[in-house]
């Protein structure tokens, strides 16, 4: 029997260039928003362009290798998994967000 898992792949732009993030302990850390693009035709018969944002976050040698290769606006392909948290807000109420963990990327975008 094949196992269910949690697996995502997208193609998009980077909305901003990447910010690595060391810490005392060694790790690194990055996160960035992903840019994905959806055309269609409406049932005017008019084209409908639709952007969604997604948050990736990567940690270690990955994080370190997508700061080094990755700047605003280079197409990447991301592969990884869909995580969710939940936080308490400075006004106590309760917050959730969605994030991309990377686990392997490519660039799409050729070096200039």
């Amino acid at each position: 029997m094949n196992a269910l898992r949690n697996s995502i792949q997208l193609i998009g732009n980077l909305g901003k260039d990447i910010e690595l993030k060391k810490f005392e302990n060694g790790k690194s850390l990055v996160n960035f928003p992903l840019a994905t693009n959806e055309q269609y035709l409406n049932a005017d018969g008019e084209l409908v362009q639709n952007t969604q944002w997604h948050t990736i976050t990567a940690w270690g040698k990955k994080a370190e290798s997508m700061a080094g290769a990755l700047t605003k606006g280079s197409q990447v392909l991301i592969q990884g998994k869909i995580t969710y948290k939940s936080y308490e807000a400075k006004d106590g109420s309760k917050r959730y967000s969605t994030e991309i963990l990377a686990n392997n990327f490519m660039k799409l975008t050729p070096n200039s």
